[in-house]
């Protein structure tokens, strides 16, 4: 896997996880890649192409198979931000579903990050997505 598709497949696999690929999830993956390199130098076709492939894969394999090849092929720097994507995805409905939450936990222990830097990053999510004025 190349670094480019293992960074696409964290978030993608985040959004997979609990089996349920919706619109707003898929708008917010397209946007958080498209705005990045290599994503945005690429043809629309060329990255239909590349999620297309990443689908495939998770079809077969499952989201545990994709994270197994992607997080060897990034730095522990690409992990983080894959991680902080695949955090924003998950809440970015409001609701973390317990898949989603099952599938954060396992991504966060296959990752070369510090200890403790993944709950941080779940924190502060959690803080953004708090409605404190309802």
């Amino acid at each position: 896997m190349t670094p480019a598709e293992a960074f696409a497949a964290i978030p993608l696999a985040a959004v997979c996880c609990d089996n349920n690929f919706d619109r707003e999830e898929a708008h917010v993956l397209k946007e958080q890649l498209i705005s990045r390199s290599p994503y945005r130098s690429m043809t629309p076709l060329a990255f239909g192409e590349l999620i297309d492939g990443l689908l495939r894969l998770f079809r077969r394999d499952h989201w545990q198979e994709l994270v197994r090849q992607a997080v060897p092929a990034l730095t522990a720097e690409q992990q983080e931000v894959a991680y902080v994507l695949a955090v924003k995805l998950a809440f970015c409905d409001r609701v973390v579903k317990p898949e989603e939450e099952a599938f954060l936990s396992t991504l966060a222990s296959e990752l070369s990050l510090p200890p403790g830097r993944t709950a941080q990053i779940q924190e502060v999510f959690a803080l953004l997505q708090r409605d404190v004025l309802a």
